[in-house]
């Protein structure tokens, strides 16, 4: 893949997709751990992630990243081992380091030059937190060097099964008098597969006593590889003598579907010899983590520790990477732009199924006529099909917003919490991707103007936090957002006046509130008292309602004074293909999304005549809209015309068209910059006969109408 002019393989590109991921996940982790600092299992998560990037970081060439993340895994390991107290510091200090990974991640993307001095400044932080002499590993240990993926219990290129072998290798000290050098068979062993070390230093004398000639140093070593336990022992064949050797599996990747984890530190010290079963028992009754309590009670070292430990998260990282390689074996990743290249594909295919079905009718062909149904119904299948691949769970957007609405509510001395609802709603891909800018301004304008400071809430009788609600739901054919805040609502009066002082509407008009209220979406307008680095320079609410209005959609405000404000959105399922109802006036053809197409009624005599443009239907009065009329179609109407009963806005309306032609898969083309703001029309489609038919925007219709008024 290339990107800005920097070309990455297929196992860079792999990690950074996985560690973008990753950090999301940290993320959603932290903001959690901030509601519930005491649950352990976030505070597992966090770690998990960071250790994560750290480790794929360093096993595909993201040095920088592996070497900034490990300060920030130790910090968080002295969390989960009761070390280190939890607190807002140290979350905001994580998240600021997150950011900072997710920056060094765009950076090696890019190709650009990384910003030294923030990291350093941050790694800085981290290692005052873990206070002075913490900070730094032991110059003697060897940390963790992954050589190869193990993302699977199974070889990559042959499909082999993979074992995990723990080998302990204790070299006699007068090894390198017969020529031989450890190093040298490590190195072997690193070639089979993966490999973990933890090199032993208890043994080292000082300095002065240090003879250059003998080995002082032995070696705990984990190997994932496809090879057999024989020929691991065949590495050493040529030291059996001159060495302790011990080879055990300690996983031998048949485990996929099993919830049992990896053994504990005392068992792993029991099995290795290091540690008595008496012993363990004995000390098994405090609480304190298994290897603090066993250093403590002097029955092992910190170094078999250490060791231990390194072991078992190898070991339990491997089996997760299995467990989720076999669980995302039905899934895969796809770019999207492949993925926005097939919507297109099948787009053309529905116009020339189109196509072809006008021609089978017009030939009156009984078998070619059954073979255009079976086509048109395989092409729908393919169009939902395709369609829904692009779909997205909308609660991909409204994670992000937890950490917008809590640092920039701390930046305003407010106290706000944010609660969702709906993640689960499904919108297309496209429109989510565009949906993101209009609600961080929205959320941003109601943190402001909408949420009060603590101490006015209190005085207010409110509680003294704030709430902001985010939430999706269908209606219809199309999914309604709301952001609701509980905070001082909207003051009538004092739009209004802004508006009049910044020329927006006459002094002496006469508006409704709804009128009143949808004034923020003008231009330039704001209440703000002075310029803030949030608000107050009258731009970000124009830009939400043109954004909205680009992807087809509505917005409008509502509000009780002292109580509340209310946003309202509406949007399309889909920017793609759409099912519509295909409609003639004169010469000229429409299509009417079908979603919120109701009924179709007859109405006798011209549709236009008269003073009120409103049928009786069932006892209901229905305003209607002539299309020939609004668009000026020449030609006489006919004596029977019908009117198409649509909800719109919240409202019926009725729209009289010359006929009815019947519904219609609308692939859905745009019109261009010259036509994108014509009043009414929100695209076009090509007919069966290859003419053009233009998509009616309803809302935007219904509101010209009204305002024709």
């Amino acid at each position: 893949m290339q990107e800005d002019g920097v070309q990455l393989d297929v196992n860079s590109q792999a990690f950074m997709e996985e560690a973008q991921d990753l950090l999301t996940e940290l993320e959603s982790a932290l903001l959690e751990l901030e509601e519930q600092p005491g649950d352990t299992e976030l505070v597992d998560r966090v770690f998990r992630a960071m250790h994560t990037i750290k480790g794929s970081g360093a096993m595909f060439g993201f040095d920088d990243i592996a070497a900034f993340t490990h300060d920030v895994e130790n910090m968080f390991d002295r969390v989960r081992n009761n070390e280190l107290q939890l607190s807002r510091e140290i979350l905001d200090l994580t998240l600021a380091c997150r950011d900072h990974i997710a920056y060094l991640l765009q950076c090696a993307g890019s190709g650009t030059q990384v910003d030294l001095e923030k990291g350093s400044a941050l790694t800085a932080k981290v290692r005052l937190m873990l206070g002075a002499g913490d900070q730094q590993e032991p110059a003697d240990a060897a940390p963790a060097q992954p050589a190869q993926s193990a993302d699977s219990s199974f070889d990559e290129e042959d499909g082999s099964r993979r074992f995990t072998y723990r080998i302990r290798f204790k070299p006699a000290p007068d090894i390198f008098l017969t020529g031989n050098n450890p190093l040298h068979l490590i190195e072997e062993l690193r070639d089979m597969g993966m490999l973990s070390t933890y090199v032993h230093t208890s043994a080292l004398p000082s300095l002065a006593e240090l003879n250059p000639e003998s080995c002082y140093l032995w070696w705990d070593m984990l190997l994932h590889t496809s090879a057999g336990e024989q020929e691991v022992r065949d590495v050493f064949m040529f030291v059996e003598d001159e060495c302790e050797l011990s080879v055990q599996v300690v996983d031998s990747g048949d485990r996929i579907d099993s919830d049992e984890k990896y053994k504990l530190i005392g068992e792993i010290l029991v099995e290795r010899g290091d540690l008595k079963p008496e012993d363990l028992q004995r000390v098994l009754s405090s609480r304190q983590p298994m290897g603090k309590l066993l250093q403590q009670a002097g029955v092992v070292s910190e170094d078999s520790v250490e060791s231990a430990l390194q072991e078992q998260q190898t070991v339990r990282d491997m089996q997760q990477k299995r467990e989720a390689s076999s669980e995302a074996a039905s899934s895969i990743r796809v770019a999207a732009s492949k993925l926005d290249y097939l919507v297109d594909l099948v787009g053309e295919l529905v116009i020339v199924q189109s196509q072809i079905a006008q021609m089978v009718h017009e030939r009156e062909d009984a078998d070619m006529l059954a073979l255009s149904e079976n086509l048109e119904r395989l092409s729908d299948e393919l169009r939902d099909a395709t369609l829904g691949i692009r779909m997205l769970p909308i609660g991909t957007t409204f994670s992000k917003f937890r950490r917008l609405v809590r640092d920039l509510s701390a930046d305003l001395g407010k106290e706000v919490d944010l609660v969702t609802f709906g993640a689960e709603t499904e919108l297309d891909k496209t429109v989510i991707e565009r949906l993101s800018d209009p609600l961080v301004h929205c959320l941003r304008n109601s943190l402001d103007h909408g949420v009060e400071p603590p101490q006015q809430r209190v005085a207010a009788g409110k509680p003294r936090k704030g709430t902001i609600t985010l939430g999706a739901a269908h209606s219809g054919g199309e999914v309604l957002i709301t952001i609701s805040d509980d905070g001082k609502g909207l003051d009538r009066d004092r739009l209004l006046s802004k508006a009049v002082e910044r020329g927006i509407v006459a002094p002496d008009a006469e508006l409704s509130d709804k009128e009143i209220y949808a004034l923020i979406f003008a231009a330039g307008f704001s209440t703000a008292e002075k310029v803030t680095s949030v608000s107050g320079r009258g731009v970000g609410m124009d830009v939400v309602r043109r954004s909205i209005e680009e992807l087809r959609g509505t917005i409008e405000l509502t509000s009780e004074p002292g109580m509340s404000t209310v946003i309202t959105i509406r949007l399309p399922l889909t920017l793609a293909i759409i099912d519509g109802l295909q409609v003639q006036v004169g010469e000229e053809s429409y299509v009417i999304p079908l979603a919120p197409v109701e009924e179709c009624v007859e109405h006798f005599g011209t549709a236009d005549s008269g003073r009120k443009q409103i049928i009786n239907l069932r006892d209901e009065v229905v305003p209607y809209i002539s299309l020939r009329k609004l668009f000026d179609v020449s030609g006489t109407p006919p004596e029977i015309e019908q009117i198409v009963v649509v909800n719109a806005l919240g409202s019926r309306f009725g729209i009289v068209v010359d006929r009815v032609v019947g519904e219609h898969q609308t692939v859905i083309k745009s019109l261009g910059k010259v036509f994108k703001n014509v009043e009414g029309i929100s695209g076009a489609t090509i007919r069966g006969d290859g003419t053009m038919a233009l998509i009616l925007d309803l809302p935007r219709l219904v509101q010209s109408a009204i305002s024709a008024r």
